[in-house]
């Protein structure tokens, strides 16, 4: 097997033996991460699925980058995510994205996707998000669905008069933090989670940078979307963090997703 993949070696999170939905009780299976920083060539689509009748003999899920299109195929992780229903990236076509889930899917893996909804970058400018429509659905914008201290006040020192609630989380300089307090805001992400599982075929979502905004919306997102699998980016070493990020996307008392043991690592690397 070549060994350019990175497996991270974490268990996931969850709060005891309270009844969870977005992770299997008692789950026995192994996710890949699928790509390292800058592997533009290693994670082609078209080369993972060259890979699928090896890497399903080994693992159940295989985590891979945000794969929306971000205004360039190159060099272009996809943390900076632009498009939502465009899936054209630095890895790949949409099609050949959507041959390699489903090649994986028939032999037994999921393909698990980054999910990144803490932030966006605008189209052509600081704050203009695309408009696109699915299945009849269109995304609309407005500079309300941004934080109003978004990058610590500078984007509207620089002209936009972002006019979203205060962060409701850690603030992300670079992108335009997204006011998950906002209607319409819940409503697109809602929709952007179900074209990822229903048209793409994603069997899951690793959620980016969840520190960014209150766990209460990962619980309404997954409560909405019902994934299998669900894992928050929460990063950080304290347990009693993690439990609590965990305790805080409950609805109706259960918890809605597992998330990385970071804990577990650092204690590990100490």
């Amino acid at each position: 097997m070549r060994h350019f993949y990175t497996l991270f070696l974490l268990l996931l999170a969850l709060a005891g033996n309270v009844h969870a939905q977005g992770w299997p009780k008692d789950y026995k299976g192994v996710m890949l991460q699928g790509f390292y920083w800058d592997s533009y060539q290693d994670t082609q689509w078209s080369h993972l699925e060259s890979q699928a009748d090896e890497l399903s003999k080994y693992f159940s899920l295989i985590w891979v980058p945000q794969s929306g299109y971000c205004n360039t195929l190159q060099n272009q992780m996809g943390y900076a995510p632009i498009w939502w229903f465009r899936h054209d990236s630095a890895f790949g076509s949409e099609t050949e994205l959507r041959k390699m889930i489903k090649t994986f899917k028939d032999k037994g893996t999921g393909i698990i996707e980054d999910v990144v909804i803490n932030h966006r970058n605008g189209n052509h400018n600081w704050c203009d998000f695309p408009e696109e429509t699915w299945k009849g659905q269109t995304m609309h914008w407005s500079l309300a669905d941004i934080c109003q201290n978004d990058d610590g006040g500078n984007t509207k020192r620089n002209g936009y008069d972002v006019s979203g609630a205060m962060d409701t989380g850690d603030d992300f300089r670079g992108c335009r933090d997204l006011d998950h307090t906002s209607d319409n805001v819940r409503k697109n992400v809602k929709l952007y989670l179900r074209f990822l599982k229903e048209e793409l075929g994603y069997t899951g979502f690793r959620y980016d940078m969840v520190k960014g905004f209150a766990a209460k919306y990962i619980g309404e997102y997954n409560a909405s979307a019902q994934p299998t699998y669900s894992v928050g980016e929460y990063w950080d070493g304290d347990p009693i963090k993690l439990k609590s990020w965990l305790d805080g996307t409950k609805v109706d008392g259960k918890i809605q997703s597992a998330a990385f043991d970071f804990a577990l690592k650092y204690y590990i690397k100490d």
